[in-house]
């Protein structure tokens, strides 16, 4: 593609050279034919260094470059555009049930629904308008999935889940496996058990919900395990039993929320943060990486981080000590070293 026609496309101004275009790259690894994007003048150097053959860059660009220029209002939401005319061809799936699929006769399949190859949706089950469900995905009894949900290939849903509309899940996501419930105790005789509780709850997914490669969220032990409308999960992130996200919220990935807790709308989780059970997250709360959150935030706190989360500020007053403490002692023991060697009057 022309970088003209591809700036005319983006809404962009072409700038040099009327280049030939073929792929999108990263300004380090972009190589000629590539166009890359930069909206930050602190890696004005990585541009300037640049082998792309073209660059996004935003109007008030002023320090140049190497190659073709594409000024545009936002370099990186225009690459990301410029990428999908790049990219190849997204597999379309016709509708149909495939030879090898294993479906109940009490399933309900709406209009222009696909099933892949050597997947298996059991009785009584309902699958909404246009939806996708490709190969070797499980559906279970009584299990709902919503108009245009996309199921990725070895998606588990288990008996009872519901999903709504317009939802992604990747490959093998599990939804409405046991959450972790256990009663342990001792005995009169002195001998230890553990008794299972059992999970009679089930998964309920709101419309536009996105979970990534193998996460996990676990059935609830009753009522339901709730991820409300919008919400985005990351790859490996596991959210345990009766959990309820109110909606438009994210999660990254390694995350992890302990059973009964409820998080608000608009939060983000990010990756390898851990929050205990039975407490409530406010809107709009982030939580920091790895942090740990053993208690409720209500929302004084737009940012925590740290373990036990804190403020940043707190979390930077404990960290700085130690070295505020060392500093005092040298100066402590440089003003005894000046005051013994000062004579005395």
């Amino acid at each position: 593609m022309k970088a003209s026609e591809l700036a005319a496309r983006l809404g962009g101004t072409l700038e040099g050279d009327d280049v030939e275009l073929f792929a999108c790259g990263g300004l380090e690894e972009a190589r000629k034919g590539d166009l890359s994007f930069c909206k930050d003048v602190k890696h004005v150097k990585l541009v300037q260094s640049t082998q792309a053959s073209a660059v996004l860059l935003p109007p008030d660009w002023t320090d140049g470059a190497p190659c073709a220029i594409i000024r545009v209002a936002d370099p990186n939401h225009a690459c990301m555009a410029a990428a999908e005319l790049f990219a190849p061809p997204v597999p379309v799936r016709a509708p149909g049930v495939h030879p090898t699929a294993i479906v109940d006769p009490s399933v309900k399949l709406g209009a222009d629904v696909h099933v892949g190859a050597y997947t298996i949706i059991e009785k009584n089950s309902v699958i909404g308008d246009g939806a996708v469900i490709e190969a070797q995905v499980f559906i279970g009894e009584n299990c709902v999935v919503g108009a245009r949900t996309h199921v990725y290939p070895q998606v588990t849903l288990r008996e009872g889940t519901k999903v709504g509309a317009d939802c992604i899940f990747h490959c093998g996501v599990r939804l409405g496996g046991d959450g972790y419930g256990f009663n342990n105790g001792r005995r009169e005789d002195g001998s230890v058990y553990i008794e299972k509780i059992p999970q009679l709850g089930i998964v309920e997914i709101g419309d536009g919900v996105e979970i990534g490669s193998n996460t996990t969220i676990d059935r609830a032990r009753i009522g339901r395990t709730y991820i409300g409308p919008m919400t985005k999960i990351d790859n490996l992130v596991q959210i345990g039993h009766n959990v309820k996200v109110k909606g438009y919220s994210g999660l990254i990935a390694q995350s992890g929320v302990a059973g009964s807790t409820e998080i608000g709308y608009g939060c983000l989780i990010w990756a390898q943060a851990g929050i205990s059970g039975h407490i409530k997250i406010a809107d709009g709360v982030q939580v920091g990486p790895q942090a740990g959150v053993p208690q409720s935030l209500d929302g004084s706190l737009k940012y925590v981080i740290g373990a036990p989360a804190m403020s940043m500020k707190d979390l930077a007053a404990i960290t700085l000590a130690p070295k505020m403490i060392a500093k005092l002692k040298a100066e402590v023991k440089e003003l005894k070293a000046r005051l013994a060697a000062t004579p005395m009057a």
